[in-house]
C-alpha cells in the first residue's frame, strides 16, 4: 500500500489549470523526487496533499484512506518560503508549533531537547528568530517540521540558503528519518541532489505528469547506448573501420586515453569490448554513460512543451 495515492487530480484557479488530472503512487518508505519547472503545478499538489486547498476533481489517499482533517497532523511540510515568526523566541516558536501538531508538553519538551541537543543549538531557545541568520533559522524550521514524528514528510529546496556543512547535517537528518520509515516527498530545482536523495520521482509540467518512475530505471530508459573507454597505449589506425565492428559501434569522441563510443540497436556491448582488446586495445575502463536526471528534465520538458 502506497503512503500517498493521487487519481485523477485537478485543481483550477479561475480560467488557468493548475493541476490536470494528474496521478501517481509514493511508495511507503522512499526519497520521492516531485519534480518541474517553474510555475509547473508542484505547489498546487503540495497544497492539496496537506490539505491546504482542496482538489476540484480526483481523489487523494493517505496511507490507505481518502484523505482527511485528521492527516495533517502526520505530514510535516517544510515550504520553499519560511513561516518563521521573527520576533518570538526560538524555543517558544517551537513550543508552540509542537502544541499546534497535537504534541503533549511532556512530549513537546521531550522532542525539542533531543533536537536541540543533536543539533548543537542549546543556547538557542532564548534567541528571537530575527536574531539568526539564514542558515541558522533554516535549521529551526526543520526541527519545527520534523519533531511530531510525521509519516510523511514534505521538503520544499530544503537546502535553500545552508552553507557546505549544515547541508549535509540536513542531508545525513533526512537520511536517517528515511531509515526509521519516514516517507519524504523531495521537492527541488537541484538535479544532482534528487540523483543523491531520491529513489523514485514524477516530472510535473503545466499541470500533468509527464514522466515517473524509479530514478534508476528513467535513466535505463533515456540512454543513448554511449559507452567510455579509457585505455593506455596507442590505438590501431584502422580500429574504426574494422569490418566486424563498422556495424556494432561508431566512435563518436577520442580525447586523450578516452574514447566514447556509440553502439548500434542489437549489439552486444561485451562483444564491443571483447573485439577491442583482440585489437590489441589496452583497456582501463568500459562504462555505459547514462544521462543525468538534468539531461533527462531538460528533454522531457522541450518534449511535453
Amino acid at each position: 500500500m502506497p503512503i500517498l495515492r493521487l487519481e485523477n487530480v485537478t485543481k483550477h484557479y479561475d480560467k488557468h489549470t493548475a493541476v490536470d488530472h494528474v496521478s501517481f503512487d509514493i511508495p511507503k518508505g522512499v526519497v520521492f523526487g516531485m519534480l518541474g519547472p517553474n510555475g509547473a503545478g508542484k505547489t498546487s499538489l503540495i497544497r492539496i496533499i496537506t490539505s491546504i486547498t482542496r482538489a476540484d476533481e480526483g481523489k487523494v489517499w493517505m496511507d490507505g484512506e481518502p484523505l482527511n482533517s485528521r492527516h495533517p497532523e502526520q505530514i510535516g511540510y517544510m515550504p520553499e518560503e519560511r513561516g518563521l515568526y521573527k520576533k518570538m523566541k526560538v524555543g517558544d516558536h517551537l513550543t508552540y508549533l509542537a502544541r499546534l501538531k497535537g504534541l503533549s508538553a511532556a512530549d513537546t519538551h521531550k522532542e525539542l531537547r533531543y533536537w536541540f541537543e543533536r543539533f548543537e543549538i542549546k543556547d538557542w531557545w532564548g534567541k528571537k528568530v530575527d536574531e539568526l541568520s539564514k542558515g541558522m533559522q533554516q535549521k529551526v524550521q526543520f526541527i519545527a517540521t520534523v519533531l511530531h514524528k510525521p509519516k510523511l514528510l514534505i521538503l520544499d529546496e530544503p537546502f535553500s540558503g545552508l552553507d557546505p556543512i549544515n547541508t549535509n547535517l540536513i542531508k545525513d537528518e533526512i537520511r536517517e528519518l528515511n531509515h526509521r520509515g519516514t516517507s519524504i516527498i523531495f521537492s527541488t530545482h537541484r538535479m544532482e541532489q534528487v540523483e543523491e536523495m531520491c529513489e523514485h520521482i514524477v516530472l510535473i509540467n503545466k499541470g500533468k505528469n509527464v514522466l515517473e518512475g524509479k530514478v534508476k530505471d528513467v535513466r535505463q530508459q533515456f540512454k543513448d547506448n554511449l559507452f567510455k573507454i579509457e585505455y593506455t597505449g596507442a590505438l590501431p589506425p584502422d580500429l574504426d573501420t574494422v569490418d566486424t565492428a563498422s556495424n556494432a559501434f561508431d566512435i563518436t569522441s577520442k580525447s586523450g586515453h578516452q574514447l566514447t563510443v556509440k553502439v548500434s540497436e542489437g549489439s552486444d556491448s561485451n562483444e564491443i569490448l571483447r573485439h577491442l582488446i583482440r585489437q590489441g586495445v589496452h583497456i582501463q575502463s568500459f562504462n555505459e554513460i547514462l544521462p543525468t536526471i538534468n539531461e533527462i528534465f531538460i528533454k522531457r520538458v522541450g518534449e511535453s512543451n
